[in-house]
């Protein structure tokens, strides 16, 4: 089944939660990091072939999917949207800075310090940084031009009738507007804050402000 919606926003720009919106909305499983991390055997061979230039069967790859959002899926966003022509790209976005700030707090210690078991996908997503992003993850001026970069060539590649770029206080009416779908009535999911995500990575919690 080809996807509904591509999502071409990288990791902590709100993608948890649009996972749990799309499948509340698309009555179907989306992909994220977190589909990975649950069952490394069977998604990260796929995936690394994808990395590492092999080629893939992006319908087979996301078989069983009807969107995919965050990271891997947003560094092979051209690749994605092409196999899956008919589908809604979308583009989450936020604050460059405070971007940076989520991610160095979470997700980036994951690539420093792998869980157990995980140090060749954590080597392997190293490349995907380094060749689609950047690996400089602790320059706060690189990894936030790299970030502006990935969304300008988003932006300068899809065509506007094909793109929703979305913030995560954007909520339901966009997504539901574009993909011709009633608002639900319950609020917009709000999921893995920065201080959830360092609980599940096993981090101690930020000072406190």
């Amino acid at each position: 089944m080809p996807l509904q919606v591509v999502g071409a926003g990288v990791g902590r720009t709100g993608t948890a939660s649009l996972k749990v919106a799309l499948e509340r909305l698309l009555g179907g499983r989306c992909h994220h990091m977190f589909e990975i991390m649950s069952d490394p055997a069977a998604q990260v061979p796929g995936w690394t072939d994808a990395i590492e230039g092999r080629p893939v069967d992006w319908q087979q790859l996301l078989d069983g999917y009807v969107a995919q959002v965050d990271w891997p899926g947003a560094s092979f966003w051209p690749e994605i949207s092409a196999a899956n022509p008919d589908a809604l790209v979308l583009l989450s976005t936020r604050d460059p800075e405070d971007w940076y700030r989520s991610a160095s707090n979470t997700i980036f210690n994951v690539s420093r310090t792998p869980p157990p078991g995980m140090e060749a996908w954590a080597q392997t997503l190293g490349k995907m940084f380094r060749d689609r992003f950047s690996d400089d993850l602790g320059n706060p001026a690189a990894m936030i031009a790299a970030f502006e970069a990935h969304n300008a060539r988003v932006r300068a590649a899809i065509p506007a009738e094909r793109l929703l770029e979305w913030s995560p206080g954007d909520g339901w009416q966009p997504i539901c507007e574009r993909l011709g779908l009633p608002v639900p009535g319950e609020p917009f999911p709000l999921t893995n804050t920065t201080e959830e995500t360092r609980a599940v990575l096993g981090l101690e919690p930020l000072p406190a402000a």
